[in-house]
């Protein structure tokens, strides 16, 4: 598992050069000696406590996150007069067999983790007046997720990226819907994982990636053709983090 260190510590550049394929990088370690997350905490009335009523618990710091901190992008962004404020909507899906989670596949021509999986979401705009806004607005024009589906029931600790933007993992119960209108530009497909899957931390590989400015590591979450990732897979592991505790 990474370790949090002071962000001065083993700066390195952990952004991935253009054609980057991550699911090529070696698995340095699978989380399977990890706890478990229990059994209640993975249905929507565990979790809708546990988010409302958290218990002391730490967020893990990944390599990217360190990254950002040591080489002070979003500040240098801001200087800049760039949006660095960013929101998402982690959709936990209400079925019949259990809760799933919806994720999206972006297209390979975006500026930003083309090709990769992804939440619905996105940058602020000014006229959001909250994370919750920017989630569900972002949600409804890239997927078509009607927001009077979703119920808020929590947040994660904001994430921080590579791209230079600050993230607020916003967590809500969705009623399905039959169908999805894909924002062609951005989304290139929708599907669902199951939950109890996800936060599975046998299903947690740890990867070294070694170039010339030297090593990072990250986490990946392979689901049948799916490669998860990045980001996305830092987020989920704190949320696995929360409901472990």
């Amino acid at each position: 598992m990474p370790k949090t260190s002071q962000p001065e510590e083993d700066v390195i550049n952990v952004a991935a050069p253009p054609g980057f394929n991550a699911e090529a990088i070696p698995i340095h370690e699978v989380c399977v000696n990890d706890k478990k997350v229990a059994p209640e905490f993975l249905e929507p009335e565990g979790l809708k406590t546990r988010l409302q009523y958290p218990p002391e618990w730490q967020p893990e710091i990944t390599d990217e996150n360190r990254h950002v901190i040591a080489t002070d992008i979003i500040s240098k962004r801001q200087a800049a007069g760039k949006i660095t404020r960013a929101a998402v909507l982690i959709p936990l899906l209400l079925k019949e067999n259990g809760l799933s989670v919806l994720l999206t596949q972006r297209t390979n021509h975006l500026r930003d983790h083309a090709g990769q999986i992804s939440f619905p979401g996105g940058r602020m705009d000014p006229e959001d007046l909250s994370p919750d806004d920017t989630a569900l607005r972002e949600s409804q024009e890239e997927i078509g997720l009607d927001p009077k589906r979703v119920e808020i029931i929590g947040y994660l600790p904001q994430y921080l990226t590579v791209s230079g933007y600050s993230v607020t993992p916003v967590v809500g119960l969705v009623q399905a819907q039959e169908e999805y209108v894909l924002d062609e530009f951005e989304v290139a497909d929708v599907f669902e994982v199951p939950l109890h899957f996800l936060l599975d931390p046998a299903n947690h590989q740890i990867r070294l990636w070694q170039s010339e400015q030297g090593g990072r590591r990250f986490y990946s979450i392979p689901y049948e053709n799916r490669f998860i990732w990045g980001a996305t897979a830092g987020m989920l592991r704190n949320l696995y983090h929360l409901l472990k505790v």
